[in-house]
């Protein structure tokens, strides 16, 4: 074990379950429900799905494990653990702004998630008032432009949502993170397999299958393996501190390797399932399935509206939405509730409360960036854009570029080994390779991408 410990138990995940449930409520969100179907419909559908395969396998999954080794071994808040792990390694003490960014860059994402996911909040009452029902595109199209255009509509939801998110995280480890993901999970997972048995008794199913699995090599460019590659290490969220502190609360009996293997196949797998519940009903009204991110919020709503029982299911596609975006919520604020409890003594509930009351107060500049702000851009984009940009293709690609260094190349290889306890030597010896050589020069790439020298 480190060489500095603390005194301070946050508690523990009281199975390798517990910990399976609650890291992948944090990788599975917004980004597996909304984001990869669009992504999917824009890059080909199967040529698309195949490569972001391969990329959880050979980049996502290294790097989740090694920031899962981070948190146990330290046994602490991000900061500190890197402050921890640092001191073991006789490495430099620059490394806890490792810890530092990851923590930072969940609260700034947690600040528009929040805003985001309550888009989702109000979906659930539009559709289940009927405000979908026999609707148009243009009126949908409104009826969005109409929220979005209202500070005091967003400001409610954001508030709602993020008070959600409080409540669950000031509970602690057990009785908090634990029971709700213990719910919320299984009650996600109920939800997509209710949507793909309506996508297969009212949508074009086969159509929608073979559009995910079917892949079409032509289709396969430089473009599509990037974005491949920046949707599997964004849908793990690695590089924020979440999955590091998750991984403080795992017991050491438990392999590191299998619970990781467990975690990126359940977001595996709920990624595919959204797409198995989207893409038939898309193609069953004739819907363009490359409409970029208004897939969910501009496309699917027309298609439940005129489709039987649209209505109960459009209404539950939303709730699912909700569900997924308030497990990964409750995972961006833990690590900084972590740190002040630890830091400064303070009770969860207070932390909760002052951490949770600033990311609202940052949700703001969101909120405004679509209506009175819209207006004051950055380089051309608007507040959410930049703080959209700058964490999802700068700050994460970065951390996780700094965990694959630190585990592989800073930390002792026989404390890495004492932690993973891996006994497969071969096993072993091929995640160390990933994660020395590939996955660095793939967040490299995927960062030269972004700045535009790729």
């Amino acid at each position: 074990m480190p060489t500095t410990t603390t005194s301070f138990n946050h508690g523990q995940w009281s199975s390798r379950l517990a910990f399976i449930l609650a890291a992948s409520g944090s990788a599975v969100g917004l980004g597996n429900i909304w984001k990869f179907p669009y992504m999917a419909g824009e890059n080909g559908g199967g040529a698309f799905v195949l490569i972001y395969l391969l990329c959880i396998i050979l980049l996502g999954l290294p790097i989740m494990m090694a920031e899962v080794l981070l948190g146990r071994r330290g046994q602490q808040s991000p900061i500190r653990t890197m402050q921890t792990l640092a001191a073991e390694a006789k490495a430099s003490r620059w490394w806890v702004l490792l810890g530092w960014m990851g923590v930072f860059t969940g609260f700034l994402i947690l600040s528009y998630y929040s805003v985001i996911a309550g888009w989702s909040l109000s979906y659930v009452i539009q559709s289940a008032a009927g405000d979908f029902v026999g609707a148009t595109q243009p009126q949908i199209g409104q009826l969005f432009s109409d929220l979005v255009a209202s500070p005091q509509r967003l400001i409610i939801w954001h508030s709602i949502f993020m008070l959600m998110t409080i409540l669950v995280v000031a509970r602690g480890v057990s009785n908090g993170l634990e029971l709700a993901v213990r719910y919320l999970m299984p009650g996600l997972v109920f939800i997509i397999l209710l949507l793909i048995g309506y996508a297969i008794s009212q949508g074009h199913f086969w159509a929608g299958m073979s559009f995910l699995f079917t892949p079409d090599f032509s289709k396969i460019n430089t473009a599509v393996v990037f974005d491949a590659m920046g949707q599997a290490f964004f849908t793990l969220s690695l590089g924020m501190g979440s999955i590091m502190v998750y991984g403080a609360y795992l017991p050491k009996k438990v392999s590191i390797a299998k619970a990781s293997i467990a975690v990126a196949g359940t977001d595996t797998m709920i990624a595919l399932c959204a797409g198995l519940a989207i893409f038939p009903i898309v193609f069953a009204n004739q819907l363009e399935p490359a409409q970029g991110p208004g897939l969910i919020f501009n496309t699917l709503p027309i298609a439940f509206s005129h489709m039987p029982g649209g209505l109960f299911f459009g209404t539950l596609f939303f709730v699912l939405l909700v569900f997924a975006a308030w497990t990964s919520s409750i995972s961006l604020i833990e690590p900084v509730v972590a740190y002040m409890v630890e830091r400064f003594r303070v009770t969860r509930l207070f932390a909760c409360a002052l951490c949770g009351g600033f990311t609202w107060l940052v949700g703001l500049g969101t909120v405004f960036s679509f209506n009175i702000w819209q207006d004051y851009r950055f380089a051309g984009k608007t507040i959410f854009d930049c703080l959209d940009f700058l964490t999802a293709n700068l700050m994460l690609p970065l951390g996780g570029f700094l965990i694959a260094i630190f585990v592989a190349w800073v930390m002792q290889d026989e404390d890495v080994r004492d932690e993973m306890v891996m006994h497969n030597a071969v096993l072993y010896r091929c995640w160390n390779i990933l994660l020395r050589y590939f996955t660095p020069l793939a967040l490299i790439c995927i960062f030269l991408r972004v700045v535009g020298v790729l």
